[in-house]
């Protein structure tokens, strides 16, 4: 099947004063039609440049971004206005990305009014309130303003603009780290009935682990602005390959009273992302590294069943 998303030796510097901070380096992803993409790894990793990168929010220092076949960085203003429709993000924190001045009605209208889908106010009503039935928001909410809903609602608004245009594609940007944990099961389920109602492709980032079993098809983990591992994601979890894979898989926590959960603790300090040396950046906290880690960037490698790691024990 072609990928709706791919792309080819991504990068995203960002000067700063100590030189160039390499935020998203060299990664290469895929993303099939009607399926999830995790991606995972710490604070600071990269998953949330590499999202807003995908759908051009932010501009990329080189590379390719491929949307079913055509590169979308070498398209103009004129072409992008086309391409944006279907293209959608869902922000993290369902209060900021909301205009505290505007109402529901307001807020789920503005990606209409601005493409300028319906010619009148009736019609686009009707979308409306059809949104807001979508996303399990009553219609008592149409004139309540953000503030006035707690996180879960204020997130299924933001769901509902990002549905607005009939995308094909969703950037799912930890849509739930700030809800509590009963909401995130419900915005969790809402997502994933929307997507096999319509057909939506999902990148969904993420550092809750259990949360991206849950929900992704298929995972890649990054570390340092660098995609390090990446598989299917019951192959992941069941046969993890690089060492910070193993230790972020070991963090999840254990219903157990007794006996050892077997915990893989990360020792020594974070590499600087700034103009950093060729090599393996886990190098400096890895129990198996040798000198052939550094000196040159590993590549991301097929270790059979689709199961891709960047990690010279299996090179």
């Amino acid at each position: 099947m072609e990928p709706l998303i791919k792309t080819i030796d991504l990068k995203k510097y960002f000067k700063v004063n100590g030189g160039l901070l390499h935020a998203v380096d060299g990664v290469n992803i895929e993303i099939k039609k009607g399926r999830t993409l995790g991606v995972v790894g710490e604070s600071g990793c990269g998953k949330s440049t590499l999202g807003r990168l995908v759908i051009r929010l932010l501009e990329a220092t080189s590379g390719e971004v491929l949307f079913e076949g055509n590169d979308i960085l070498k398209c103009n203003r004129q072409e992008m206005k086309k391409i944006r429709p279907k293209m959608q993000i869902i922000f993290q924190d369902p209060f900021s990305s909301l205009n505290p001045r505007m109402s529901v009605f307001e807020l789920i209208a503005e990606p209409l009014v601005m493409n300028h889908v319906y010619k009148s106010r009736r019609e686009m009503t009707e979308k409306i309130l059809s949104l807001m039935d979508t996303v399990g928001l009553a219609e008592r909410f149409v004139n309540t303003y953000p503030h006035e809903m707690d996180g879960g609602r204020r997130q299924r608004v933001g769901i509902a603009r990002a549905l607005a245009l009939s995308p094909k594609f969703i950037v799912c940007d930890e849509p739930v780290s700030a809800l509590d944990v009963s909401i995130q099961a419900q915005i969790l389920n809402l997502l994933m009935d929307l997507q096999e109602e319509m057909k939506l492709t999902y990148m969904f980032i993420t550092h809750d682990l259990s949360v991206v079993k849950h929900i992704s098809n298929e995972i890649a983990v990054m570390y340092l602005g660098q995609c390090i591992e990446r598989a299917e994601s019951t192959e992941l979890f069941k046969n993890p390959m690089h060492p910070y894979t193993k230790a972020l898989l070991s963090a999840i926590p254990v219903p157990r009273l007794t006996g050892n959960q077997n915990k893989k603790i990360i020792r020594g300090e974070v590499s600087d992302p700034i103009n950093p040396k060729p090599g393996c950046r886990f190098a400096s906290r890895c129990d198996y590294c040798k000198d052939h880690c550094l000196g040159q960037d590993i590549p991301l490698k097929d270790q059979g069943n689709e199961h891709f790691v960047a990690c010279r024990i299996y090179q």
